[in-house]
């Protein structure tokens, strides 16, 4: 679940409509629909689809950490914005580079299927088609040469359902349609540094709508995917906090190796962070290493970042810099006592 960092489009976008920002086109059927979610929802107050992963060179063995994500967002009812990230981390090398851009669309979008979402900065066109599971990513930075993907993907296991339904309710802040493929077998290639790698491995891909109505500079978010070797199980865990008010939402879903599908409430999981970096740019700090714990399912984790400056620093529409951390983690610890290992993602947003 990301919404946060977005959540500050919203309100300048409709400032400078002049208009206040809307979630009226937003529909909450109580049941997400598949494949019909998959498709654009016309005049969203905020959606995406969201790709983070880890990808191995078949032959060397090196390993590469990718983002790329589609924002689409109408704060006024009237004019549809996009917005596309991608970042690509090299543990190897210790590097991070990322790409963004906002657009104004001609068009609002329409409920279309496949998918067909393009983006354009510079020269560089940015693709995304599919649906259900089997997508291709089409992407080159324009602000750093040499890094670029070309992947396929093909769903390894079937889509969650966040609260098992599809919409998760996160306290009063906002309910918004979730659902998840949390294992997307990927393959194709990676350009990191000029070098093209012939890769595979697994994607997680959120799909999220109705995200609109979270608009509060002060409220943070920790969000975690975690992808366990074996048993291939998955979870998606978050933690939101009003440094406001002191109050704490957190919650998640446990994914098991069949396919079960189990919400857990923030009294069934623990995280803890274990240590902190702090952003020589931004002079923020961000939890670094966390402890997560899943009692009823007999995990005890370490989740630790594969490099530790992994922050994203976007300027919107000229008068906003907006920093947060997301990257690829490494996953180890024990369940029911025995050895376990796997791969994360980690997002951390307004701290």
């Amino acid at each position: 679940m990301k919404f946060l960092r977005l959540s500050l489009l919203l309100v300048l976008a409709s400032a400078c409509s002049i208009l206040k920002p809307t979630t009226r086109h937003d529909l909450f059927p109580g049941q997400a629909q598949l494949p019909l979610e998959e498709a654009p929802h016309v005049k969203n107050s905020l959606e995406w689809w969201y790709f983070t992963g880890h990808l191995k060179d078949v032959a060397s063995g090196e390993t590469f950490g990718v983002e790329y994500v589609f924002f689409h967002f109408n704060p006024d009812g009237k004019q549809d914005y996009q917005m596309v990230n991608f970042a690509l981390t090299d543990p190897q090398t210790q590097q991070f580079r990322y790409d963004y851009k906002l657009d104004k669309l001609a068009a609002p979008l329409t409920a279309a299927l496949p998918i067909n979402l393009t983006g354009q900065k510079a020269a560089q066109i940015w693709t995304l088609t599919g649906q259900e599971g089997r997508y291709q990513l089409l992407a080159r930075m324009a602000d750093h040469a040499g890094q670029a993907i070309n992947l396929t993907t093909t769903p390894a296991k079937p889509a969650l359902l966040h609260g098992g339904t599809g919409y998760e309710q996160y306290g009063a802040v906002a309910q918004a349609g979730y659902y998840s493929f949390p294992r997307l077998a990927a393959t194709g290639t990676i350009e990191a540094g000029g070098k093209i790698h012939q890769v595979t491995g697994d994607l997680w891909y959120d799909r999220q709508w109705n995200c609109g109505g979270v608009n509060k500079k002060n409220v943070a978010w920790d969000w975690l995917s975690l992808q366990l070797d074996e048993p291939k199980e998955e979870l998606m865990l978050y933690a939101v906090h009003d440094t406001k008010t002191g109050q704490h939402i957190g919650g998640g879903s446990h994914f098991g190796a069949q396919g079960e599908n189990l919400h857990l409430a923030e009294t069934e999981f623990k995280l803890e962070p274990l240590t902190y970096w702090t952003s020589p740019k931004s002079k923020k700090k961000y939890p670094a290493t966390w402890h997560v714990s899943v009692p009823s399912k007999g995990y005890e984790l370490t989740v630790t970042p594969l490099v530790p400056n992994q922050e994203l620093g976007l300027r919107l529409f000229k008068v906003l810099n907006l920093y947060y951390w997301e990257g690829m983690c490494r996953v180890t610890g024990t369940r029911n006592g025995q050895p376990v290992k796997g791969n994360a993602y980690v997002e951390i947003t307004n701290r």
